[in-house]
């Protein structure tokens, strides 16, 4: 009997190991499916890694689905699928704005903004509901008051206009409470940066941006002879910082003789590319913008203490020099409402840029890299948000253009969450190699900012008419926000001194890109000018 009883208690044991052993393996089988099988990660050295492009949108970004729905990315925020950043979707879905914000890297700040868009949102419908219920009161009142007075009963009438003066009051301030309200919801919105495109790696900081793609590998100078950019332009002749920090102190250049002719030859040679070659409709634009149009590109008011403010105003308004020529040329058509057959819309420009680089101090204080001034070319574009991703990836291969004909190594790189910019969704830097440093350094920006400029400059389109409706002659009344697309096409200052340093040659002398030639006057090479 004993020995029964004690087979018996053996099964019984054996039978709920084995099930909590079976629940266990269920368990991890889920959490195996539940979470992204593959991660960005960081990648500590950049140079070793080179995606393959690829046009299938599934392979730049991998997707899953949670349990109820949502789509996360390989990088595990939720995806933003094409949502417009406004007001709505802060206090709607606030858990989406907060993980792109997290993976911005943004402050607790600016992360606690979004539950206090959510409370001052709620407390404007409450406005809302009070101030039309007083107004429905006052109208209602008013009626009867007016059958009062024509049934000659003054005195009950003089009873209901004193409750009309109270709903009046109540509907007045209301409204006071309302613009107060919404100048507080509309300055949290300005500090919030964009959403993120889904392909956008996770990561801290430039380390983590994901490499696209390398040219001209093969053509690099590698080694520890190469002179910088600004100790050739010294044996050049025509190169004076002393001069121009005499003028205008720090981060500052003068060039002059055959210097200043490359300079103005590599301007000529990018605008006759983007116009002649690619399409671009040039343009010439102001160098002092007011507050507002900053704000509409997203400088401001987050970066006010980068830009260069001047002593007068602009229609009423703070000015400033622009850091950019894409804060006047994307502002263009600001308050717009554009056609769908006018899009896109395709500009260049050449202009200063003018930046105090207030968060750079040591930063490259040797030569032209980070200056305070510097010429630029700059492409925009304006498109729908159907050609919103094609219209990138070619402004982005406009910009290349110039560097393969130029024949300088560069690489392209896809920039990570904690690198983009503010107002970017997705962005590619193109970065060239200056042999001097041994390494790539950033020598064009190309941003897709989606609807969230044109959102803050309320630049709009009015869809084309679709079928029945087209052959009827209606169409949609509705507009849509446009998208809008930047980049640089390229900085001439950096592209000067990449020209420099990789076509140095061992007696001082530099070769000149076979396509600038012609912009030189048939010269060939810049000789060192001897020493007096």
């Amino acid at each position: 009997m004993l020995l029964e009883c004690f087979t018996k208690i053996r099964l019984s044991l054996t039978f709920v190991l084995a099930t909590i052993m079976l629940l266990l393996a269920i368990r991890s089988l889920r959490a195996f499916h539940a979470k992204p099988q593959t991660s960005f990660g960081k990648i500590k050295n950049p140079l070793c890694r080179v995606s393959a492009p690829s046009s299938s949108y599934e392979q730049r970004g991998r997707r899953d689905v949670g349990l109820h729905g949502a789509v996360r990315m390989a990088s595990g925020r939720p995806s933003s699928g094409g949502k417009t950043l406004d007001v709505k979707l802060v206090t709607e879905e606030p858990d989406l704005v907060l993980a792109h914000l997290e993976a911005r890297r943004a402050s607790d700040e600016q992360a606690s903004s979004v539950s206090d868009i959510a409370d001052l949102y709620l407390r404007r419908k409450e406005l809302v509901k009070e101030q039309q219920g007083a107004l429905t009161q006052r109208k209602s009142l008013s009626a009867e008051i007016g059958k009062l007075m024509r049934e000659k009963q003054d005195a009950e009438a003089a009873k209901l206009k004193t409750q009309v003066e109270y709903a009046n009051s109540v509907a007045s301030t209301a409204e006071e409470q309302l613009h107060q309200l919404e100048r507080e919801m509309d300055s949290l919105m300005l500090q919030m940066p964009n959403l993120l495109d889904d392909r956008v790696p996770d990561g801290d900081d430039e380390l983590n941006n994901e490499v696209v793609l390398e040219w001209g590998v093969e053509r690099r100078k590698v080694g520890e002879r190469y002179l910088w950019h600004d100790d050739i332009a010294a044996k050049l002749g025509g190169y004076d910082p002393a001069a121009a920090a005499r003028l205008s102190g720090a981060r500052f250049s003068i060039l002059s003789g055959p210097l200043a002719r490359l300079e103005r030859a590599i301007v000529q040679f990018f605008l006759d590319q983007h116009t002649a070659e690619n399409g671009y409709r040039e343009v010439s634009v102001p160098y002092i913008v007011s507050r507002s149009t900053l704000t509409g590109t997203g400088q401001l008011p987050k970066f006010e203490e980068d830009l260069f403010a001047v002593n007068h105003q602009v229609n009423g308004e703070d000015a400033f020099l622009i850091p950019t020529a894409e804060v006047p040329i994307t502002n263009l058509h600001r308050d717009e409402i554009l056609e769908a057959t006018q899009l896109p819309l395709s500009y260049v420009g050449l202009t200063p840029c003018f930046r105090a680089e207030a968060g750079s101090y040591g930063r490259d204080t040797k030569g032209l890299l980070r200056q305070h001034q510097f010429h630029k070319v700059e492409l925009v574009k304006i498109t729908t948000p159907e050609q919103s991703d094609a219209e990138h990836e070619a402004l982005t291969r406009d910009a290349e253009e110039c560097l393969r004909l130029l024949e300088l190594p560069y690489r392209k790189v896809r920039l990570c969450s904690g690198d983009i910019g503010f107002a970017a969704a997705h962005c590619y830097d193109l970065e060239v190699w200056l042999p001097a440093q041994q390494t790539y350094r950033e020598i064009a920006s190309c941003s897709n900012c989606r609807d969230f400029q044109a959102r803050r400059m309320a630049l709009r389109y009015r869809p084309a008419p679709l079928g029945a409706a087209k052959e009827a002659g209606k169409g949609k009344k509705s507009t849509v926000l446009c998208h809008t697309i930047n980049g640089s096409g390229l900085a001439v200052g950096r592209t000067l001194v990449a020209i420099l340093e990789n076509y140095q040659e061992e007696d001082g002398s530099v070769r000149l890109p076979e396509v600038l030639v012609p912009y030189m006057g048939g010269t060939t090479k810049l000789e060192p000018v001897a020493k007096k």
